[in-house]
Order: structure tokens, then C-alpha cells, then sequence
């Protein structure tokens, strides 16, 4: 339990902090054209590397990949600090592609302890209470906005705002390196988590490939 809570606070960090900037429409913006600009770069990546993630979290390992993906999350809030004061919004429209590749990659590390650490009778409870975690991190990031904000007479979202964003999302990512490996994780009845783990990329590849030879994942496309 004590690992899935953890990545229930990353992501309470990371991309719920993310839904609840994005959800202000325009990432806070008066003009959101940068902002949808960057939602599509952002989709455009996350449609590659939700695919490819899994492959890439077997390679790399779970906690590398969600402090390297965390960080892109404060990469995006940072970017619109710069659009602030530049008005210049490809900085912001990269970052969201960098976004788009961190968050396909986060999410399948989620997705992989969600389903491998706990016992199968364990699960529902386990997926639960993860969001439950992950769902507060939309409430409190709707405050802040509202909070920093109050008294400002900008039409945007002030800098304070943005860095307050940036601050909570390089914590999640830092949380993610205090996650154990799987081959340290002890379920509570005493079992180890048992994990398939390819070190080969052509093997990878493979892998990926039969994916899309499989009925219910080709029912998936439309």
C-alpha cells in the first residue's frame, strides 16, 4: 500500500497540479491560443508514448521514469512564466511536447504498479485509494490559483502562481525516486512482485508490435 500511496501523491503533485492549471482554460491565460497550441503538441506525443511507455519503463525502471517524467510537468508550468514576460509562446508549445512524452511514459509506470503490486483481491481497494489521492490534488490545485490570485489585478495568472506550480511539481517528481525498485517490494501477506522485465529493445519492439495483433486491442482504434 505504502507504494501505490506514493505514486497516488506523485501524481497528486504532477498531473493532477497539470488538470488543475489546464482546467483555467488556456493555462491561465487571457489569450489561449499558446495554451491550445501546446494541448495539441502535448496529445500529439502523448498518443506515441502512451504506447511506447511500457517499453520504456521495462528499460529504464519505474523510478527514473516518474522523476523524468515529473519534471516535465514543471517544465510546461515554468514555460508560462516566460510567456508572461516574452509573450512568445514556442517555448510553452515545446513544453507541452515534452509534456505529452513525459506524461504517456508517467502514466504507464502508473499503470504497471497499479497492476502488479497488489494482490489480485487487493486491487479495487488498491486503484481506490490512488484516486481518491490523485483527485484531492485537483482540489488543492484549484485553490491555489484563487488564493495567489485573490488580490491581483492582472486579467492572467500572476508569476507567483505559476512558480507555486512549478515548486509542487518538482516535489512529485522528487517523490518518485523514493519509490522502492519491484524487486524490493513485499506484499502484506509476505509474496514478491513478480515482473516480467525485458532488457532488449528489438525485444521490446516485438512485444509492441504483437500488441496490435490482438482482437481486443484493434477493437480499441475507432
Amino acid at each position: 500500500m505504502t507504494q501505490v500511496v506514493l505514486v497516488g501523491f506523485v501524481c497528486f503533485l504532477c498531473p493532477a497540479m497539470f488538470n488543475a492549471l489546464n482546467g483555467m482554460g488556456g493555462g491561465g491565460q487571457v489569450d489561449r491560443t499558446t495554451g491550445n497550441n501546446a494541448n495539441t503538441a502535448l496529445y500529439c506525443t502523448f498518443v506515441v508514448f502512451g504506447i511506447l511507455g511500457g517499453a520504456i519503463v521495462n528499460l529504464c525502471g519505474v523510478r527514473w521514469t516518474i522523476f523524468g517524467s515529473g519534471l516535465t510537468y514543471a517544465l510546461y508550468s515554468a514555460s508560462y512564466i516566460y510567456l508572461n514576460h516574452t509573450g512568445n509562446g514556442a517555448f510553452t508549445i515545446a513544453a507541452g511536447g515534452l509534456l505529452g512524452i513525459g506524461a504517456g511514459i508517467l502514466w504507464a509506470a502508473q499503470g504497471m504498479i497499479m497492476v502488479s503490486y497488489p494482490r489480485e483481491d487487493e486491487k479495487a481497494h488498491y486503484i481506490a485509494v490512488f484516486w481518491i489521492v490523485f483527485n484531492l490534488g485537483g482540489v488543492v490545485g484549484g485553490i491555489l490559483p484563487f488564493a495567489i490570485n485573490y488580490h491581483s489585478s492582472t486579467d492572467s495568472l500572476s508569476d507567483g502562481v505559476y512558480v507555486a506550480f512549478v515548486i509542487l511539481e518538482c516535489l512529485g517528481a522528487a517523490m518518485g525516486l523514493a519509490l522502492a525498485p519491484p524487486a524490493k517490494v513485499t506484499r502484506d501477506d509476505g509474496s514478491s512482485v513478480v515482473l516480467v522485465k525485458y532488457t532488449n529493445v528489438g525485444k521490446e519492439a516485438v512485444e509492441i508490435l504483437r500488441l496490435f495483433m490482438n482482437p481486443m486491442m484493434l477493437a480499441l482504434l475507432p
